[in-house]
């Protein structure tokens, strides 16, 4: 048995418990419980606040966790990263009132910079040789300048909209944050087993997103030229149909490119496109 520390609740806890299902691993989302069981997998889930997730792993409360990279960097406790999942993308970023003449880095010396993660952006002033007062704050960071607590700044950005709204404007980039799979550094061989099997299902799934399976009807003669127009992960599959002078041809394309290949493929005589959705991508 295994055991995995989530987010009680948030995007990242839908995200999660979305990601095991598509991994054959079926948990009960109950926001009640503190650990619940899967029934079809060795894997217990226990459900912490995001801030938690990193001491738990690494103290072996749990074997492994999905939690923000942010977090991970900010309570730098001893874990191995295991996978970035690729969900819950966000950025930590300095801002500033947006009435500020801004010319760089340099405006932050002397300057009082509140956020919740003061051991990000302290390692990020030392390395860049900013000399500025780090003030923590637990809560709404982003009203501390309009209130006179702070010059500036530091906290996650997503759309940027509540910067907007506050007179804010972005202008560092810090850290690109997403959620990451994390697992104790001493796992047992059994279960850095089970987790190797559970981050292989990860990369499954994950491997198929943006694809689609298409299958099609063509003339034998224009093999040549579908070969070119869709060159698949290796090359099309080609299966001779029972009518004379025709075959069958499957292949994998990125959504992105779908129609305009489509279109090309109807242009050469393919018929009978058929696109299907790929859930499992197996390596």
């Amino acid at each position: 048995m295994i055991r995995i520390a989530i987010q009680t609740k948030g995007r990242l806890n839908e995200d999660s418990l979305s990601l095991l299902r598509e991994a054959g691993i079926s948990i009960e989302d109950s926001k009640r419980k503190l650990l619940t069981k899967s029934d079809d997998f060795p894997v217990e889930v226990l459900y912490l606040r995001d801030d938690d997730i990193p001491q738990a792993v690494s103290m072996g409360v749990a074997d492994a966790g999905i939690v923000g990279l942010n977090e991970v960097e900010e309570k730098n406790f001893p874990v191995d990263l295991v996978h970035r999942l690729g969900f819950g993308k966000c950025r930590i970023s300095l801002a500033v009132p947006k009435n500020v003449d801004y010319t760089g880095l340099e405006y932050f010396n002397g300057k009082r910079i509140a956020t919740s993660y003061p051991v990000i952006l302290s390692r990020f002033f030392a390395e860049k040789n900013i000399d500025a007062e780090i003030h923590e704050i637990a809560g709404s960071v982003e009203i501390a300048p309009s209130v006179g607590m702070a010059d500036a700044i530091f906290d996650i950005v997503s759309s940027g909209g509540t910067l907007v709204t506050n007179g804010l404007k972005e202008v560092e980039k810090v850290l690109f944050s997403e959620a990451v799979l994390i697992a104790n550094p001493n796992l047992s061989p059994e279960k850095r087993q089970l987790l190797e099997q559970i981050c292989f299902r990860f990369k499954a799934i994950e491997s198929s997103r943006g694809l689609k399976y298409v299958l099609m009807n063509l003339p034998e003669e224009k093999i040549s030229e579908v070969t070119s127009i869709l060159p698949g992960m290796k090359s099309p599959t080609v299966l001779p149909l029972a009518q004379k002078g025709w075959c069958s041809i499957h292949v994998v394309i990125a959504e992105k490119e779908l129609w305009n290949k489509i279109e090309q493929l109807k242009a050469i005589g393919a018929e009978d496109i058929l696109v299907l959705a790929l859930e499992k991508l197996v390596r």
